[in-house]
């Protein structure tokens, strides 16, 4: 059996930069291990499994719900930006769907993927993160000794939701430095064993100017088999409700400092939801034999 693969650099609009998903078409959702086996094979941060939630001659042009499951390497996740994302980009510019809404369903509830000519803003889960209540700093304290990267560090907060541990750094530290850093992934790992933290976003302020980036953030997840994530949409639920709180506004233009780097726009709303507004670019299309 072949399946389409197409491999989508997302929340950019640059080749080789953004974050690279591979997105796998079917009409028909394959047994767990084969779906784990082939995410393994491809060896990207996440692979995209999408099914049409209804038949018919045309299900992928005129289909506007679909379901959808997200994959790394090594185990499958709850919730995944870049790949949906990544998703809809392939729906809308690569597959033909006419609809200017779609509708995922995924282990995170029902997901919805909106396009203005090349943007796309998906619909996703707000996940605030909270302090540390005196047992979680127990538990993580050896985690905490290195999860800034030797940077000072001006405040530590946990996103239970999403298990992702928020560390603002001081505001004495530079973009710079902080895309400069070098995380000792392994370090991360031996620290803690993934029952309270999947993932650690390390933060920094931006600008003012609203020429300038509102934050910037790196993202290290090695619990889930991810050294470090290029963009990271699911870390911007937990960045914007933190920094639209900080800054005291609703919509943040943010940027991931990884190697490769990318931006969108987060914007928090009143109903515990956030939008995750950016771009996306088809890098490669192929099939897989199963």
């Amino acid at each position: 059996m072949k399946l389409d693969v197409f491999t989508v650099d997302a929340f950019t609009r640059r080749p080789f930069s953004g974050n690279p998903a591979a997105v796998i078409p079917m009409l028909q959702v394959s047994d767990e291990q084969t779906l784990q086996q082939v995410s393994a094979e491809l060896n990207l941060s996440e692979t995209a499994y999408v099914t049409p939630a209804a038949g018919g001659t045309r299900p992928w042009q005129e289909c506007g719900r679909f379901s959808l499951r997200w994959f790394t390497p090594t185990n499958e996740v709850p919730l995944c930006g870049h790949a949906t994302l990544a998703t809809a980009h392939v729906l809308f510019h690569c597959l033909g769907n006419t609809n200017a809404r779609l509708e995922f369903d995924t282990k995170s509830g029902v997901l919805v993927a909106k396009r203005d000519g090349t943007l796309i803003t998906l619909d996703f889960p707000a996940n605030p993160p909270r302090p540390l209540d005196p047992a979680e700093e127990a538990q993580l304290a050896g985690l905490l000794k290195v999860a800034s990267g030797g940077l000072p560090v001006s405040q530590v907060l946990l996103s239970r939701t999403s298990k992702k541990l928020l560390v603002r750094l001081h505001q004495s530290c530079s973009r710079q430095q902080l895309e400069a850093l070098q995380m000792d992934v392994g370090d991360l790992q031996r620290r803690h064993d993934g029952s309270l933290v999947k993932g650690v976003i390390l933060t920094l302020e931006g600008g003012q100017d609203e020429a300038d980036y509102h934050c910037y953030s790196r993202y290290f997840a090695p619990w889930n088999g991810i050294p470090e994530d290029p963009v990271t949409g699911s870390a911007h639920t937990v960045l914007g409700p933190f920094w639209s709180e900080q800054l005291g506004r609703p919509s943040l233009k943010c940027r991931q400092v990884s190697p490769r780097g990318g931006d969108m726009t987060v914007t928090v709303r009143d109903d515990g939801r956030v939008d995750l507004t950016g771009e996306a670019t088809l890098v490669m299309q192929g099939h897989i034999t199963l």
